[in-house]
């Protein structure tokens, strides 16, 4: 149940056509539903502004295939299954009764029609380097099934910092930039240092032995000088595109 749908709700109570009693009973009708391995939290959307999105790994397809059946039978509109392998996408897909896109450098599932753009402005996502790219589709996707408009910049990494700064105009106009890298993760520093607007920064993985797997980024972003940044965790882009759709979002 979204926002829309309880005020319609609230709105029948107000005019006499349903009583409150039963208003409260469809309010409070199965908030999540048990399917033994899962709880599906179908009041999600009502709470968050955002339905609840399916972690594919470590599920079986039977198990993605139920989750995402229970929305569907409640009415969710679009459902987004994030770090989807593409043999458990093959069978997912084919279990559903709707179609499902595979975005495989993202690893997403999408199911239902991509929203069109409502947010404020632009979310710019730029990476480090091309190594960076599945965790900023991951983001990318994220904020775009959110209802943003999303422009990328990949690989524009310090290594060559004068490809940045030819992008200088479209990083001055956003309303929120995305920054992944891997490496010593000083893509996050310099960005943060050059806008006024929000700037989340995204560790990766990437990177040869010293950078520990995305820990030498992640401290790196986390002491960051510049301000205005805020730091998910490692390889998290569908974190950092939920909160930037979240920062896009927001009226004064």
């Amino acid at each position: 149940m979204n926002k829309q749908e309880t005020l319609s709700i609230l709105e029948k109570v107000k005019s006499g056509s349903i009583s409150p009693e039963d208003a409260l009973l469809k309010l409070c009708t199965e908030p999540f539903e048990n399917l033994g391995y899962a709880k599906v939290d179908h009041h999600r959307e009502l709470r968050k502004g955002v339905p609840e999105v399916i972690y594919g790994a470590g599920k079986t397809a039977e198990q993605i295939i139920g989750i995402a059946t229970a929305m569907l039978d409640k009415g969710q509109q679009l459902i987004l299954i994030t770090r989807l392998t593409p043999d458990i996408a093959e069978h997912v897909g084919a279990g559903l009764r709707s179609k499902m896109q595979y975005h495989q450098t993202a690893k997403i599932g999408v199911i239902g029609e991509m929203p069109k753009p409502n947010g404020i402005g632009k979310i710019v996502i730029a990476t480090g380097g091309t190594s960076d790219i599945p965790v900023a589709e991951e983001a990318a996707l994220t904020a775009e099934a959110l209802g943003n408009e999303v422009v990328r910049l990949y690989d524009v990494g310090v290594s060559g910092f004068h490809r940045l700064l030819s992008q200088f105009d479209t990083i001055m106009n956003a309303q929120v930039i995305i920054s992944i890298a891997g490496m010593e993760g000083a893509l996050t520093s310099v960005i943060g240092g050059l806008t006024d607007c929000p700037v989340i920064g995204v560790p990766t993985s990437v990177g040869y032995g010293a950078s520990f797997g995305g820990i030498a980024a992640l401290l790196s972003m986390l002491n960051s000088c510049a301000s205005g940044v805020s730091v998910v965790n490692i390889d998290n882009g569908f974190g950092a595109g939920y909160l930037a759709s979240i920062i896009n979002h927001k009226k004064l």
